[in-house]
C-alpha cells in the first residue's frame, strides 16, 4: 500500500500540473458534446439507482434462515432396532420408514422457510405424515406388520412434540422436525 502512494505521489511531483490540466480540457469537452439533463432525468436515474441498490441488498438480507432444529435430549431418542417383527421384508420397511420420515423432516424444514407456510399446526404435521405413508405405500400399514414399531413411534412423538394439534411455533416446528429426523436416525440404524 505504501509502494502505491509513494508512485502516485511521484506521478504528481513529475507530471502533476500537465495532468491536472488535460483532465479539465478532457472534462470540458464531455460536459459540451453531453446532452442537457434537467432535474426529472437526475431524479429518474436516482430512483433507479436507489431501487436496484434495494433489491440487490435486500434479497440478501431478508432470505429466510432455517429454524435450528433442537438437539433431542438423552430421554428424546427412540430405539427402533429389535423392534421390527420377524417379516422377511424388515430391512426394507425399516428403510422405507427411514427414507420416508427423513424427506418429510425436509420438507418441513423447506417449508418453516418460507413466508406463508403451509403446516402450521400440529395436526398438519401429523396429517403430513399419515398421508405420506400412505401414498408411498399404497395403503400399507407399516404399523399394523410392525406393532411394536408403531407404538415406539407414537410414545416417542407424545414424549418429544406432545399431542396438541393446536398452532405451531418455530421453535416448536423446530422440535417436529427433530423428532422427525432422530425417527430416521433409529430407522437407519435399524435397517442395518
Amino acid at each position: 500500500m505504501i509502494v502505491v502512494l509513494l508512485v502516485l505521489f511521484g506521478v504528481w511531483m513529475l507530471a502533476g500540473p500537465q495532468l491536472l490540466e488535460r483532465v479539465r480540457d478532457i472534462a470540458a469537452t464531455t460536459v459540451a458534446a453531453a446532452p442537457h439533463l434537467d432535474r426529472r432525468h437526475v431524479a429518474g436515474a436516482a430512483i433507479l439507482a436507489a431501487a436496484a441498490f434495494a433489491y440487490a441488498g435486500g434479497s440478501r438480507d431478508s432470505a429466510p434462515q432455517p429454524t435450528p432444529a433442537p438437539t433431542p435430549a438423552p430421554d428424546a431418542r427412540i430405539v427402533l432396532r429389535g423392534k421390527f417383527s420377524a417379516h422377511p421384508e424388515a430391512a426394507l420397511h425399516a428403510a422405507q420408514i427411514k427414507s420416508l420420515f427423513g424427506e418429510i423432516a425436509h420438507e418441513l424444514e423447506w417449508d418453516s422457510m418460507q413466508d406463508s407456510p403451509s403446516w402450521t399446526t400440529g395436526q398438519a404435521m401429523d396429517d403430513l405424515r399419515v398421508r405420506a405413508f400412505d401414498m408411498r405405500l399404497k395403503g400399507v400399514s407399516l404399523g399394523d406388520i410392525h406393532p411394536r414399531v408403531r407404538e415406539a413411534v407414537k410414545a416417542h412423538l407424545d414424549a418429544v412434540v406432545g399431542t396438541s394439534g393446536g398452532p405451531l411455533t418455530p421453535q416448536k416446528k423446530a422440535e417436529w422436525i427433530a423428532a422427525y429426523r432422530e425417527i430416521e436416525r433409529a430407522a437407519d440404524e435399524a435397517a442395518r
